[in-house]
């Protein structure tokens, strides 16, 4: 492993998406906050396991309680645990939709970066593509060809014209799909 340090474009770049998650963190209410841990603690497997066997001992501990000299306080088919089990999976159910709402707001914004830099590189390949083919054009030494590929790249493409292909594109296999034309 190299311990050469990282290029500033690369380091730039850690920095960028660091404060983007920093900023991200700072939008969150201290509520959100809490509520993630939860679901973060009801999604580990500690807390299945500490079930589980809260679970196993308060059904022993209810079927044994006579033979121990104990009250038996949930006999079978043991409706008490049965309320905490459903209320447990509704406090489970909740943290974990609010926190998967958090991170799927987190997602698109993910997905809107992408499409942002995907269609600057886009503008900027065209222009490179441009470029050389001005150059290879300029040069005297190099024979005057035609490439019907490089030109097409050349040209950047319209993000608008491209959203309503695929739209349209998309529409067409659905209306197939679903018996339906629009």
């Amino acid at each position: 492993m190299s311990d050469d340090p990282l290029p500033s474009s690369v380091s730039e770049n850690i920095d960028t998406v660091a404060e983007f998650y920093a900023r991200h963190e700072q939008r969150a209410s201290a509520t959100q906050r809490i509520m993630e841990k939860v679901a973060l603690f009801l999604g580990s497997p500690g807390y299945v396991a500490a079930n589980v066997l809260f679970i196993v001992v308060w059904i022993a501990a209810n079927l044994f309680a006579q033979d121990l000299g104990w009250k038996q306080i949930d006999e079978p088919p043991f409706f008490w645990l049965q309320g905490i089990i459903g209320l447990n999976a509704f406090v489970i159910s909740t943290t974990v939709l609010i926190r998967q709402n958090r991170m799927s707001k987190l997602a698109d914004h993910h997905a809107h970066l992408d499409l942002q830099v995907n269609l600057l590189t886009e503008e900027k390949t065209s222009k490179i593509i441009q470029l050389l083919e001005e150059l290879r054009r300029d040069m005297p030494g190099v024979r005057e060809k035609h490439d019907d590929e490089a030109a097409e790249l050349a040209k950047p493409a319209d993000p608008k014209a491209v959203l309503t292909a695929i739209e349209r594109t998309r529409d067409e296999a659905y209306g197939r799909a679903g018996g339906r034309k629009s």
